[in-house]
């Protein structure tokens, strides 16, 4: 993809400036090149313990840019890997282990924990995070729907946020991510609870280099975007 100037580096999300999900090791980066200022920043949502979501450093950084209070949700492996990197004095920093199941409310932002259908030395989780006006849901990691999902999912999405990692090769997806078959089975179940509709933006995040050169073709044949980074989504 360098040749047609896309850059895909591990997904990270930002909504409305203030609830950052997967703080991976190139968010900061990929930040600084889209123009975005993360100073704003007030939740952190981790969707799992994996390095490629999850680099706890960035906590580091935190005392040079706020003094206000950044409250960190994430299943307890993930939550387990942020405690080293705070002083046991520090106040500016709030952790809190989180499980499928709970909702959290964040200003005007309200978060419901899902299931993911992932490991990463124990629980791994997705996220629905609605204003009262709009709705997203993030899905990275995962393979095919956990039990109980869609049954949180029957009110109407805005955005979709949704992995599809490795293209054609349904041999290495399993049942931990999803390809592009298992992509598009997921977007269908979502159609049929009444979560997507004609107006969700679907977009699918962390493609591997196991995508076909096509596969943005192939995804807006499905109706959905192929997602890149410093991409910005007005819903």
């Amino acid at each position: 993809m360098r040749e047609a100037d896309i850059l895909r580096t591990p997904t990270s999300v930002l909504v409305d400036g203030r609830v950052w999900i997967d703080p991976g090791p190139e968010a900061p980066r990929q930040a600084l090149r889209a123009g975005v200022d993360l100073v704003d920043v007030d939740t952190v949502l981790i969707s799992h313990a994996h390095s490629d979501h999850l680099d706890p450093a960035f906590l580091l950084h935190r005392s040079w840019v706020s003094e206000r209070l950044l409250t960190v949700y994430g299943p307890a492996p993930a939550i387990e890997r942020c405690r080293d990197w705070l002083a046991p004095e520090q106040t500016t920093v709030r952790l809190v282990p989180v499980t499928a199941g709970e909702r959290i409310g964040r200003g005007r932002h309200r978060v419901d924990v899902l299931p993911a259908a992932h490991e990463a030395f124990g629980e791994a989780v997705l996220y629905r995070v609605a204003d009262g006006a709009r709705a997203m849901l993030y899905g990275c990691d995962t393979g095919p729907w956990a039990e109980g999902v869609l049954d949180a999912l029957t009110d109407r999405l805005d955005l979709v946020v949704l992995e599809e990692t490795f293209g054609d090769r349904a041999d290495l997806a399993g049942e931990r991510h999803l390809d592009l078959a298992s992509f598009a089975t997921a977007v269908r179940r979502l159609r049929e609870v009444g979560g997507v509709d004609e107006r969700t933006r679907v977009v699918a995040v962390h493609l591997s280099h196991h995508n076909p050169p096509d596969v943005a073709d192939r995804l807006a044949a499905m109706g959905a975007e192929a997602g890149v980074d410093g991409m910005r989504l007005r819903l």
